[in-house]
C-alpha cells in the first residue's frame, strides 16, 4: 500500500505490514495494528489535537456499538437542544454527528475545532496507551464500550467482506480467527485495548466510564441513567416521570435506526455505506458462526489476558 502521507521519520516506527486481511493491512505502531491508511491521521490527532476539559470521547474496538453509543450520547446531551419529532438523527448518521478523531485529522490536515459547540463530541478506535496527550492531561469524560470478544470478532469478519469485489471470495473465518486471536485485527490486539480503558476505568473512575455491550443490551435504561450522570446531565424528576429514558432508548434502539432511510443510503465520511454499519445487533451471534474449537481458544484467552485484571464477559466460558 502507498505510504505518501508517512515522512521517513515515522515510517521508521512502522513493523512490517501484515496482509492477511484483505480488505485491509494494517502495520504495527507502538504494539498495536493500524490500518496503514488511517495513520496520518492517527498521527497528526496525537500531535495536534488540543482537548478541553468539556469534551467527550468516546472510545471502543470496531464493531463493539460504536454507532449505537454515538446516537445514545448524542441524544443525551443534546435533549434540550432537539425534540424527537425534528432530531438531528432522523437525517444524519450518528457517525456524522458524532466524527472520528482518526478522520478529523486525516491525511495528516489539521481542523479547526475551536468554534464547535461545548460539550465537544468525538470518537476514536483508538487505544488509551495512544490517545493524544492532551486529552489525558485535559481531564475530559471518556466513554468506552467493549464487547464480547467473539461477537467482536464474528461482527468484524462479516463488515469486512461487505468491501471485497463481488468476484472474491473472503478470508476464510478460521484464517481470519487464527489472526484475530494472535492480536492482528483493527487497533489489535483486542486484550490489550480492553486493558487500557479497563485499568484507566478503575484508576480514574470520574473521568473514565467503562460499559460492555452485552450490559447495555441487557438493561438499557440502568445503563442510560448511569451515562446521563457520568456526563453530568442526569434526568430530572420530572424528566424520569414523562419516560424520557425510555424515549430515549426506543429512539436510539437497533430496530429504530436500522429504519430510518438516512441507514438505508449513504456514506460514512470513510466511504463506508451507512447499510453496512448495521447487521444484527444481537448478544451471542457468535454462536452462529463459531466452531467448539474456536469458542474454547477464545475463553482461554480472555481468561488468560483478562481476568487476572478482574475483566470477564458473560459469554465467556460458556
Amino acid at each position: 500500500m502507498a505510504t505518501s502521507n508517512i515522512v521517513p521519520e515515522q515510517e521508521k516506527s512502522l513493523s512490517i505490514v501484515e496482509k492477511g486481511w484483505k480488505t485491509f493491512h494494517p502495520t504495527q505502531y507502538q504494539g498495536f495494528w493500524i490500518h496503514l491508511e488511517f495513520f496520518p491521521g492517527v498521527l497528526a490527532c496525537r500531535e495536534h489535537l488540543k482537548a478541553c476539559k468539556d469534551d467527550i470521547i468516546l472510545n471502543t474496538t470496531p464493531k463493539s456499538g460504536t454507532t449505537w453509543l454515538k446516537a445514545l450520547t448524542f441524544t443525551i446531551t443534546n435533549r434540550a437542544r432537539h425534540d424527537f419529532h425534528n432530531h438531528p438523527l432522523l437525517a444524519t448518521n450518528p457517525h456524522a454527528l458524532v466524527p472520528f478523531l482518526e478522520d478529523l485529522y486525516s491525511d495528516g490536515k489539521i481542523p479547526n475545532l475551536t468554534n464547535l459547540p461545548s460539550p465537544r463530541l468525538f470518537s476514536s478506535h483508538l487505544p488509551y496507551q495512544l490517545l493524544p496527550t492532551s486529552i489525558i492531561e485535559s481531564n475530559c469524560r471518556i466513554i468506552y464500550l467493549c464487547r464480547n470478544p467473539k461477537d467482536t470478532f464474528v461482527s468484524m469478519w462479516c463488515f469486512l467482506n461487505n468491501f471485497l469485489p463481488e468476484d472474491e471470495p473472503p478470508v476464510p473465518m478460521e484464517e481470519a480467527f487464527e489472526l484475530f486471536h494472535g492480536g492482528i485485527s483493527i487497533f489489535g490486539p483486542f486484550w490489550e485495548h480492553f486493558l487500557g480503558y479497563w485499568k484507566a476505568s478503575l484508576e480514574r473512575p470520574e473521568r473514565v466510564l467503562f460499559m460492555k455491550y452485552e450490559e447495555l443490551k441487557e438493561d438499557p435504561t440502568f445503563h442510560l441513567r448511569r451515562l446521563a450522570e457520568f456526563l453530568g446531565c442526569p434526568f430530572s424528576i420530572e424528566e424520569e416521570r414523562e419516560g424520557l429514558v425510555e424515549k430515549i432508548e426506543r429512539f436510539c434502539s437497533f430496530e429504530s435506526l436500522t429504519s430510518l432511510e438516512v441507514s438505508k443510503s449513504g456514506k460514512t465520511n470513510r466511504g463506508y455505506p451507512n447499510k453496512n454499519l448495521f447487521r444484527r445487533g444481537i448478544v451471542g451471534d457468535w454462536k452462529n458462526h463459531l466452531t467448539a474449537e474456536m469458542s474454547e481458544k477464545l475463553d482461554q484467552l480472555c481468561q488468560q489476558k483478562l481476568e487476572a485484571f478482574g475483566l470477564t464477559f458473560k459469554d465467556v466460558g460458556k
